[in-house]
C-alpha cells in the first residue's frame, strides 16, 4: 500500500501517473489536481500528489510560495477547482553536515527503502555537542551517501545510547514520511527485553504521562501535564530478586521504558538514570555479585521490530538476538537462582 493509497482523501484511480513528475533528484515538479478534489483545502491535495514530502514541509512550501496553484501564491487553506496545475519549485537542501565515516554496522534487513540495524549498546545514535563523530549517523553517511538529503539521515527513531537493538532508517523520501505516519498512527510494533529490579509476580501496563523532569533537563519523569505514555509488559523470565520483563511500546516517549519501569519501583537493572542504588539478593553468589557491579548500562534491548514496508505495505519483522553482555547477566541471574534453590534443600 502506498501512501497515497493510505490518505483519506484522492482515490488513486484519479491521480493520472502522467501528471506528476519523477521525485528522484528533481527540483521542479507539476501536477494536476484532480476533479474528484474540487472543494477540499491546497494542503491537503498537496500532501496526497506529492507523498514523499512530509505534511509540515509542504506547508512551509505553500507559505513560501514555491508551492503554487495555477502560478499563484494561495494559502494552505484555500480550496482547489479541480483541473489546476500545480507546481512545486524546491531546493532539496542536505539536511545534515555530519562526515561519514566507517563505522560496522549490523544490518538484518535492507532493500532500496530502508535499512533495518542492530545498533550496538554504547552507540550514540545522533551528532550532538558531547557527540560530534563516530555515530550511528555517521556510520549511515559512509554505507549510503545520498541519506545525507533526508531528514535525520533517514532516522524515524531512535534508541538510547546504551540501549542495544533493532532500529529501521529510512532511505528514500517516500520511505521516510511513510515510516513517520507509521510510528504517529501506532502501527509499528516495538518490543524490548529489560531485567529489572525485584520479582514480579504478573505483567500489566504503565499508563502514566511523561515529560521533561521539571528540574534535572536530562532526566524524564511521570507528570500529569505530560504527553500520553503507554508501556505494556509481561514477564519473560523470574529470578530470586530481579525478572526479565517483555516490553510492548504503544507510544514512543524518551526514556519511556526505563522511566516507567522505574516509576512502578521496579528500576531497569543498570540504569544510570533512573535505577537508584545497586540491590544484591541475599546470599548471591560471588558470580551473580560482580556480574551486576560490572553492568555499567541499562539492560534493556529492543529485541523485535515489526512494520508494513513503506513502499509495498508488505510486513517486515526483524529480530536482534540478545547481546553476549545481557545474556551473561541473565545467566548470572539463573545461577544464581540454582544456587539458591539447591542450598535449601
Amino acid at each position: 500500500m502506498t501512501p497515497i493509497d493510505r490518505a483519506a482523501g484522492l482515490d488513486p484511480a484519479d491521480i493520472d501517473p502522467s501528471d506528476v513528475e519523477p521525485a528522484e533528484g528533481a527540483t521542479a515538479r507539476t501536477a494536476v489536481v484532480p476533479d474528484s478534489a474540487a472543494g477540499r483545502r491546497f494542503d491537503a491535495v498537496l500532501a496526497e500528489l506529492f507523498p514523499e514530502f512530509s505534511r509540515s514541509r509542504l506547508a512551509e512550501w505553500i507559505k513560501a510560495g514555491d508551492a503554487q496553484l495555477e502560478g499563484r501564491t494561495v494559502r494552505p487553506r484555500d480550496p482547489v477547482r479541480g483541473g489546476e496545475a500545480v507546481s512545486l519549485n524546491v531546493v532539496l537542501e542536505i539536511q545534515t553536515d555530519a562526515a561519514p565515516e566507517d563505522i560496522p554496522l549490523d544490518v538484518l534487513y535492507e532493500d532500496e527503502a530502508v535499512f533495518v540495524l542492530d545498533k550496538p549498546a554504547g552507540l550514540v545514535v545522533h551528532p550532538g555537542a558531547g557527540n560530534p563523530a563516530g555515530t550511528l549517523v555517521n556510520a549511515l553517511l559512509h554505507r549510503d551517501p545520498a541519506l545525507a538529503a533526508l531528514p535525520r539521515a533517514g532516522i524515524v527513531h531512535r534508541l538510547d545510547k546504551d540501549t542495544s537493538g533493532v532500529m529501521v532508517v529510512a532511505r528514500t523520501l517516500p520511505a521516510h514520511t511513510a515510516l513517520v505516519e507509521q510510528l504517529a498512527s501506532r502501527g509499528v510494533h516495538r518490543q524490548y527485553l529489560a531485567v529489572v529490579v525485584g520479582a514480579l509476580v504478573s505483567g500489566g501496563t504503565a499508563n502514566a504521562p511523561i515529560d521533561r523532569h521539571p528540574r534535572d533537563r536530562i532526566r524524564m519523569a511521570v507528570r500529569d501535564d505530560g504527553r500520553e505514555a503507554i508501556t505494556h509488559y509481561r514477564l519473560r523470565e523470574r529470578f530470586r530478586a530481579h525478572t526479565a520483563l517483555e516490553c510492548r511500546l504503544e507510544t514512543g516517549r524518551t526514556h519511556q521504558i526505563r522511566v516507567h519501569m522505574a516509576h512502578l519501583k521496579h528500576p531497569i537493572v543498570g540504569d544510570p538514570l533512573y535505577g537508584g542504588p545497586l540491590k544484591l539478593p541475599r546470599g548471591a553468589t560471588p558470580e551473580l555479585i560482580e556480574a551486576l557491579r560490572n553492568f555499567k548500562r541499562q539492560a534493556l534491548h529492543a529485541e523485535t521490530l515489526e512494520f508494513a514496508h513503506p513502499l509495498t505495505g508488505a510486513p517486515i519483522r526483524c529480530t536482534a538476538p540478545v547481546p553476549a553482555d545481557l545474556r551473561a547477566l541473565m545467566d548470572a541471574l539463573r545461577d544464581d537462582q540454582r544456587a539458591a534453590q539447591q542450598a535449601g534443600r
